[in-house]
């Protein structure tokens, strides 16, 4: 397979993505104004157990596929899940939360189905399953974070420290989609089957869905 294979792949995901994208509540009603104040404690509980959850996930990666450039790329999501990790704490404090009280938070069962699907796949699944479905969603998720961090700053009056999380994820990582397409490449060379890659972008997505979809359980 060549390097157009894998775009190629990568493009049809984000196509049938598209067709099935809808709205996004919660992101709604925080850009209003209207998610309490208290319930940004979820946000930040469900977010520090999701991020927990993929840096193991990311680390079991590069271990089942330590040659380049796989090793490398999913070294490097481990890695920065460890920073995320540091930059959502301070989110947390800027709520009056500790992470003693994060750990102790109840999940909501469908928040928690992104990072589950994540470590089965960590686990189970390919390097071109992974690579294609978080290059699939990196453009959708990078928005949601930047939307995110924009409407704490200017309706809840976060400071860019506070925000430092969502900002993060805001911007894919520098050369990212040439190291995944590479990834992706090499996979589909080996033998991956495309087809699994492909459902695997579609359920990362479909899960992703579920956790912004719990966050505005409840809320009017």
């Amino acid at each position: 397979m060549t390097d157009n294979s894998a775009a190629e792949l990568v493009a049809q995901a984000r196509a049938d993505i598209a067709a099935k994208a809808g709205g996004n509540r919660y992101l709604d009603l925080l850009e209003a104004g209207e998610v309490p104040r208290e319930r940004l404690v979820r946000l930040a509980a469900e977010e520090y157990r999701i991020v927990s959850s993929d840096q193991r996930s990311f680390a079991l990666l590069a271990a089942r596929f330590p040659v380049p450039p796989a090793g490398g790329m999913f070294l490097g999501l481990a890695q920065g899940e460890a920073e995320a990790l540091t930059l959502l704490l301070r989110f947390a404090a800027s709520l009056g939360e500790s992470e003693k009280s994060l750990k102790a938070y109840e999940p909501h069962p469908l928040a928690q189905a992104y990072p589950a699907y994540l470590a089965q796949r960590a686990a189970f699944g390919t390097s071109t399953e992974v690579a294609s479905a978080m290059l699939a969603n990196l453009e959708e998720w990078g928005a949601y974070c930047a939307r995110t961090a924009t409407a704490l700053r200017e309706r809840y009056g976060f400071d860019e420290e506070a925000v430092g999380f969502f900002s993060f994820f805001a911007e894919s990582p520098p050369g990212f989609e040439e190291q995944a397409l590479a990834v992706i490449a090499a996979g589909l060379a080996s033998g991956d089957d495309p087809a699994e890659a492909s459902r695997a972008a579609r359920l990362l997505h479909a899960y992703e869905t579920a956790f912004w979809d719990a966050l505005a359980d409840g809320l009017p």
